[in-house]
């Protein structure tokens, strides 16, 4: 899990636009969470955000998948002439 960071020295400031209906379920949610609505949301955002970067790195298997994932990575690279030519070109930002 990623870690957060409420060591730091400085806060910096958000500002957002919230609709009045929405504004009122989060304050009536960070009421009962006991909570400021700046408390709430900052947490509720950090765990979006935590959230949203994991899905992108973590990725669950069972065990015969696992097992055939294994097996994949272990296999050698055969002789993969598209892979050559791409790795021989330049990058899109180069070009």
């Amino acid at each position: 899990m990623l870690r957060n960071q409420d060591t730091d020295a400085q806060s910096v400031t958000i500002n957002m636009r919230v609709p009045p209906n929405k504004r009122e379920l989060i304050d009536r949610a960070a009421k009962l969470a006991g909570k400021t609505r700046t408390e709430f949301v900052i947490e509720a955002a950090f765990h979006a955000a935590e959230d949203a970067l994991l899905d992108q790195r973590v990725f669950y298997l069972d065990d015969a998948s696992h097992k055939r994932f294994l097996e994949m990575l272990d296999e050698p690279v055969g002789d993969i002439d598209r892979l050559r030519a791409l790795m021989a070109g330049k990058a899109p930002w180069e070009k």
